[in-house]
């Protein structure tokens, strides 16, 4: 009996239940048959059989407590299964509320990726992760962060869009080989992958993948695939939060026309230079750019014509210039450049081949135009920023009197007066006029 209620508790409970009933059904027969064939053949032997009768009862009894037991033993195992899955599905909505409250504070894409990283790898251990998001111009995907990938899954640095299936119908989509799945152009891996494309309000900003090197790739992929989306619902809406903030933070320092630093950004930018020239001992140059005859070319040719001509002179500066230099818009046709460790020498070099690439623009146009620019730098004509722009502004002011599309410097301070500058700068603004 013993090993007969081991096995029925070995067994699973609807073959349990079935040869229990089997069992009672069985005894019941035999009993029957038994009283049956002795009240035809042998009467005296009656009160045995009922005996038998009355022990199969008991039997039946014993055993129908035992599948009473056994059920409720099972209900007892599938409510503890229950509970503990309840308690694992608390522990993940804790995680992703965590999750979420930490990526309110992430001010860039790299606390943003810092905070997944760390969620992913202890609601997901098994899957490895990586981040893709799309760069200004949305031409293409950029791998921003990658955690606990399979040794032999290496992520590729960029992703074009229209190579990714995930993207292109805005759904999660399994990259499978195994199971003979239809795979994104660029899926070059054995592995299986999950990408889920990082959507809100209605723009996609990224594609999260999950890939695991499990034998049951596809299954444990779609057996985590709930997870994984709110993982990256969860980021979608930091992405979208962190893009919104950078936004605006261009639009406060940049100029909407010609995308140039607009006059706020350059003023805090000319006192932070300024004040590392005078640690450091170095010379920083400011030239001063007025587009000449800019009234009469809107006059002329309407407005719409004047800003093609202030974009691509502005396209002009920060090609002709250092990285390092700030291209600014002063006010209307009025543009600025600051130049850090720059002496008035090289900046009146660069000054004038930036008036020649300007003046170049003039056959593209169908219409002349040119620019007249003052110099000056500290130490050699100034001694602080609150004079600097004032000086490059006057040597502007007399190369617009003197004839225009020239450049022009300021005055030397007395106590660092150049004689060889001096000369030259007349000979360049004559050959510039002539």
């Amino acid at each position: 009996m013993l090993l007969t209620k081991q096995r029925l508790e070995e067994m699973p409970q609807h073959e349990a239940l079935a040869a229990i009933g089997w069992l009672c059904g069985m005894a019941f027969l035999f009993s029957a048959v038994a009283i049956l064939i002795t009240q035809l053949f042998s009467p005296h032997l009656f009160a045995f059989a009922t005996t038998g009768v009355v022990l199969s009862c008991v039997a039946a009894s014993l055993l129908l407590q035992l599948a009473s037991s056994m059920i409720g033993r099972h209900e007892l195992y599938s409510r503890n299964a229950l509970i503990a899955e309840a308690k694992g599905a608390l522990q993940q909505t804790d995680e992703l509320f965590v999750m979420t409250e930490m990526l309110q504070s992430a001010d860039s894409y790299e606390d943003a990726t810092a905070v997944l990283t760390a969620t992913s790898q202890r609601l997901l251990p098994g899957l490895g992760g990586a981040l893709y998001i799309f760069n200004n111009s949305r031409d293409r995907l950029d791998l921003t962060g990658k955690w606990q990938l399979p040794a032999e899954y290496e992520p590729s640095e960029t992703l074009a869009p229209t190579n990714c299936w995930a993207l292109k119908r805005g759904k999660r989509h399994v990259n499978d080989p195994a199971k003979g799945t239809l795979c994104c152009s660029h899926h070059a891996s054995p592995l299986g992958t999950l990408e889920i494309p990082m959507m809100a309000r209605g723009k996609v900003y990224g594609l999260l993948l999950f890939v695991t090197d499990m034998a049951e790739s596809f299954q444990a992929l779609l057996a985590n695939r709930r997870l994984a989306q709110a993982l990256a619902d969860s980021m979608s809406l930091a992405l979208s939060n962190i893009s919104l903030r950078e936004k605006l933070r261009t639009q406060s320092l940049r100029d909407p026309l010609t995308g140039l630093y607009n006059r706020r950004y350059m003023e805090d930018a000319l006192e932070r230079y300024v004040s590392l020239a005078e640690r450091s001992g170095s010379s920083t140059a400011v030239l001063m750019i007025d587009l000449d005859n800019f009234k009469r070319l809107n006059d002329q040719h309407g407005h719409a014509k004047g800003d093609a001509v202030l974009r691509d002179v502005a396209g002009q500066l920060v090609g002709g210039l250092r990285p390092a230099d700030i291209v600014c818009r002063y006010g209307g046709e009025e543009l600025l450049v600051i130049m850090p460790e720059c002496t008035l020498e090289d900046a009146v070099q660069r000054a004038n081949s930036l008036r020649l690439r300007i003046e170049g623009l003039s056959d593209s146009h169908g219409a002349e135009i040119s620019a007249s620019f003052g110099v000056a730098a500290i130490p050699e004509t100034s001694t602080s920023a609150a004079d600097l722009v004032p000086m490059a502004d006057a040597a502007l002011y007399r190369a617009k009197r003197d004839g225009k599309n020239r450049v022009f410097t300021a005055e030397r301070r007395s106590d660092r007066e150049d004689p060889l500058l001096h000369l030259m700068i007349p000979k360049r603004a004559k050959a510039a006029n002539g």
